[in-house]
Order: structure tokens, then C-alpha cells, then sequence
């Protein structure tokens, strides 16, 4: 079965940084997009960056250009550099591709979730 694997979050200090890890699994045909959402408390989830198939990526405004996204096709794994940290990016992250495996159509997949905490 198609698995999203993340790693990579926990708890930081302001300026410092993280590197969220993605990984998808389980007989994918193709994937046509890959990104990373997240999810603060009390609010809905919301884009942070995203990498279509045939595109540059694409960022949330809100960034500021501190976070990077890289996406290794050949290893079907997304990644989000976070540097500068600040409090108001503690959130939960997730991670969501847009797939077909041999099996079954194009589908969306997320992950479970992966908590970064940023202490002030």
C-alpha cells in the first residue's frame, strides 16, 4: 500500500533549523506533485511549498524565503529545509503527493503528520 514516511521534526530554538524528510512508498507509477503543508493550532491546514511535476517549486508567501524545498525524484522523497525558525512556525507539517502506483489511478496521499515545535 502507498505509505508517506516523514522524519526530521521536534523541537528547536528560534533562528535555529530543521530539515523535514518525505518518502513515498508502495508500487507509485508516477508522482506529479509533492509538497508540504502544515497545520498551526486552531487554524486550518495550509500550503508551505509545493513541487509540480514540470514546474519550479512553489512557496507561501508567508515564508520569507526561509524555507527550501527539494524533491529527489529517482528516491520518490520531498524535503523541507526550515532555517531561521521563529514560535509561529510551530505547527504540525504534512506531507502530500498527488500519485498513481500500477494499480490504482491518480490519488492523493498525505502523511500522518510531523510535529515541529519552535521555543521562543
Amino acid at each position: 500500500q502507498v505509505q508517506l514516511v516523514e522524519s526530521g521534526g521536534g523541537l528547536v530554538q528560534a533562528g535555529g533549523s530543521l530539515r523535514l524528510s518525505c518518502r513515498a512508498s508502495g508500487g507509485i507509477r508516477s508522482i506529479t506533485h509533492m509538497g508540504w503543508y502544515r497545520q498551526l493550532p486552531g487554524k486550518e491546514r495550509e500550503l508551505v511549498a509545493t513541487v509540480p511535476a514540470s514546474s519550479t517549486p512553489t512557496y507561501a508567501d508567508y515564508l520569507k524565503g526561509r524555507f527550501t524545498i527539494f524533491r529527489d525524484t529517482a528516491k520518490d522523497a520531498v524535503y523541507l529545509q526550515m532555517n531561521s525558525l521563529v514560535p509561529e512556525d510551530t505547527a504540525v507539517y504534512y506531507c502530500r503527493a498527488f500519485l498513481s502506483t500500477w494499480t490504482t489511478g491518480y490519488q492523493t496521499y498525505w502523511g500522518q503528520g510531523i510535529q515541529v515545535t519552535v521555543s521562543p
